[in-house]
């Protein structure tokens, strides 16, 4: 009996040893040396993106005081929820959750939690970076346009176009983590502040400087398309706000220590970000909002022309911006990946596996964004049906099984609030871009 025993204490500690092991090669846990820094870089990079350009044209289906009143709660519920995933990352002394699903687990049961969370994470991070490979593709020849108007350029099909914006993707995958891609997040954050500010101060002097003022009525004509147009800006909102379903992962490689949890630096940096989130936001959708009213493309850089060279370098920077928030959306699903191919498949972990995996993935989204290059429809459909639920309520859900703030208290009346908001947004946004994808389908040519 005793040798039984120590066999299986013996067999323990090898599973142990093996899965520590994983942990130093994984690219969520292989490295915990980022500065509070990192996580402002990668917070941006993951929240400013193709989000910030779609919100004017969310407006243009809101108006006013609809639009403002969604873009601001959003903004504050948000910030609210990432606080809680924040605190919750070293709920329980000695261990981390370094996963958005590790912490599902821990909060609804191991089988439960993992088929609440990793669904709808892999339907964030995916999405997003299938909207990035056509937004990355449709700047991309904005920016050729611009360049050649009033020269013989070739006109090239935006297919070719998202070839051309996955290709660097191939190289920049192998990356091994997430402190890795840290220079390349930083440039991508920089860049989505510098084209946020084109966006916003080139829209302003347009709408300033209109003879006419523009027409700020619902962009739908009929009572059935401005409701179903609602729905679908209600989900380009909540896609705006979109760090959350890495947030733990962007965490998880920041040391800590008993005297310095990770949580004060993370949250520092989350601190950081949301004031250039802020600045972001509302200054590209009110102003480009007030320039073009309900006329605007539901990428408001597509819509603006002039100045020709400005706006071209605006859509080259947001190239290098997307460039950075694939990477970041990406590495945890590299993560995933990896970790289902050694553990369940038996795959011994190396290069060659990283190599093939992580193009596959890059090759798939390439696939997926050539055949649906829908980005409104995406961008409310993905919204709704992803990110609601993963930003607004589920943190709160899990806030009030694991805090237990008292009933009826203050706290306990803000989550509720917060999971209402969440799930008749998840319900109404989904059903709009679903909508708004079968309208533009109707159009459209396959691969064209």
């Amino acid at each position: 009996m005793e040798e039984f025993v120590k066999a299986l204490e013996e067999r323990k500690q090898e599973e142990k040893l093996k899965n520590a092991n994983l942990d130093d090669w994984l690219p969520i846990t292989s490295s915990r040396t980022a500065k509070w820094y990192y996580s402002a870089f990668h917070n941006v990079t993951a929240m400013v993106g193709a989000g910030v350009l779609g919100l004017p044209f969310a407006m243009s289906q809101l108006g006013w005081g609809l639009g403002a009143t969604a873009i601001v709660m959003s903004f504050v519920i948000t910030l609210y929820t990432l606080w809680q995933l924040v605190e919750m990352h070293e709920l329980v002394p000695g261990k981390r959750f370094d996963r958005y699903h590790e912490l599902g687990q821990h909060a609804f049961g191991p089988r439960l939690g993992l088929w609440i969370i990793l669904p709808l994470q892999i339907i964030v991070m995916a999405g997003t970076d299938i909207v990035y490979m056509v937004t990355g593709g449709q700047c991309l020849r904005k920016f050729h346009d611009l360049v050649c108007l009033g020269r013989r350029c070739s006109d090239i099909r935006l297919t070719y176009w998202i070839m051309i914006f996955a290709s660097p993707h191939f190289l920049l995958a192998q990356l091994p983590n997430f402190n890795s891609i840290s220079s390349v997040s930083g440039a991508a954050a920089v860049m989505s502040l510098a084209y946020s500010m084109i966006a916003f101060v080139t829209s302003a002097v347009k709408g300033a400087g209109a003879a006419t003022a523009a027409d700020y009525g619902l962009r739908a004509t009929t009572a059935a398309g401005q409701g179903f147009g609602m729905l679908s800006a209600l989900g380009t909102v909540s896609f705006a706000y979109a760090a959350h379903n890495v947030v733990l992962e962007i965490q998880a490689t920041i040391p800590s220590t008993p005297e310095t949890p990770s949580k004060r630096p993370m949250w520092r940096g989350v601190v950081a970000a949301y004031a250039i989130v802020a600045l972001c936001y509302f200054s590209v959708a009110f102003a480009g909002y007030y320039a073009f009213g309900s006329s605007v493309d539901p990428n408001v850089l597509i819509t603006l022309d002039k100045p020709r060279w400005l706006i071209a370098a605006a859509n080259l920077m947001v190239v290098v911006h997307v460039v950075g928030g694939y990477q970041v959306f990406a590495m945890p699903m590299f993560d995933m990946i990896e970790t289902l191919l050694v553990k369940k498949h038996k795959f011994a972990p190396g290069f060659f596996l990283r190599l093939i995996a992580r193009s596959a993935y890059v090759a798939a989204t390439m696939l997926i964004g050539m055949t649906f290059p829908f980005f409104d429809g995406l961008l409310g459909f993905f919204g709704g049906f992803g990110f609601a639920p993963t930003t607004y309520f589920i943190p709160c859900i899990m806030w009030l099984i694991l805090k237990k703030p008292k009933k009826y208290g203050l706290t306990w009346f803000i989550n509720i609030i917060c999971i209402v908001i969440g799930v008749v947004l998840t319900l109404v946004s989904s059903i709009g871009g679903l909508r708004q994808i079968i309208l533009d389908a109707k159009n459209y040519k396959l691969y064209s």
